[in-house]
């Protein structure tokens, strides 16, 4: 017997969820690099800052709470230091990689 599940039955997925582990969070992260895209880099570190707890890193990162949720919303261009002290706070770096041909 086929059922019919209609979409907005579905329960919203939340990547958050499922950055458990700090391996999870480079996975992840480096995934969003290769895009090449800023807006998907700070969607990306707010998503882990979320699942880490974002006072927990405003406070790591010398950010306000509200300072950060400003830094990292979809429309936001945040400068490389900012994104650096996230980074930091987070517990990740990122990596230079030569392109491929």
């Amino acid at each position: 017997m086929n059922r019919k599940i209609k979409a907005a039955d579905l329960p919203d997925f939340d990547m958050a969820e499922y950055l458990k582990t700090d391996e999870d969070v480079a996975n992840y992260l480096t995934l969003v690099l290769e895009e090449n895209d800023p807006a998907e880099l700070t969607h990306a570190l707010g998503t882990i800052a979320r699942a880490r707890g974002m006072t927990e890193v405003a406070r790591a990162s010398g950010l306000t709470r509200e300072a950060l949720y400003k830094a990292l919303r979809p429309t936001s261009h945040p400068r490389f230091d900012t994104i650096a002290r996230v980074c930091t706070a987070l517990g990740v770096k990122l990596v230079a990689q030569p392109m491929k041909a």
